[in-house]
């Protein structure tokens, strides 16, 4: 099974806003980048979008070390989302969970894989990182002019 490396990130100008996700995939010495974005969307929303779309492109189940600077994303998908569904997608305030699709959706892509997650400072010193950051946010300035 290939091991491959994925940081993604997201950014938002305003919340909501434009917003734009980057994301590297590492495969021994290769690397890949994708970005995209939207008019109006979320920081959450990007940081979601940009894991899914990274795990999207793989073609074929892949041990994945995933890193990501939002610990909503990492938390959501490896400690609450369990407790969401259990409770018929509310939160623990009884309210219904904010981007439950993308969460169904993520959810779904990372089990075609075999997944660890990472946290990692955001706007440090990790060259990843910021490169992710850096594709994000070049991503959400071409969606400022969309408005």
């Amino acid at each position: 099974m290939k091991k491959i490396t994925i940081y993604a990130d997201g950014s938002c100008s305003g919340n909501p806003g434009p917003g734009g996700w980057g994301a590297l995939l590492i495969y021994g010495e290769h690397v890949k980048e994708l970005s995209g974005g939207s008019p109006q969307t979320t920081n959450n929303i990007m940081e979601l979008t940009g894991v899914i779309e990274a795990l999207k492109s793989l073609k074929e189940p892949c041990q994945t070390e995933i890193y990501s600077d939002s610990k909503y994303v990492i938390q959501g998908i490896t400690e609450w989302i369990h407790d969401w569904k259990i409770r018929g997608w509310r939160n623990a305030a009884k309210k219904p969970v904010k981007n439950k699709e993308l969460w169904m959706e993520l959810e779904e892509v990372v089990s075609k894989h075999q997944t660890n997650w990472h946290w990692v400072k955001g706007h440090a010193d990790n060259p990843y990182n910021n490169r992710c950051d850096e594709l994000a946010v070049s991503a959400t300035e071409r969606y400022k002019n969309y408005l």
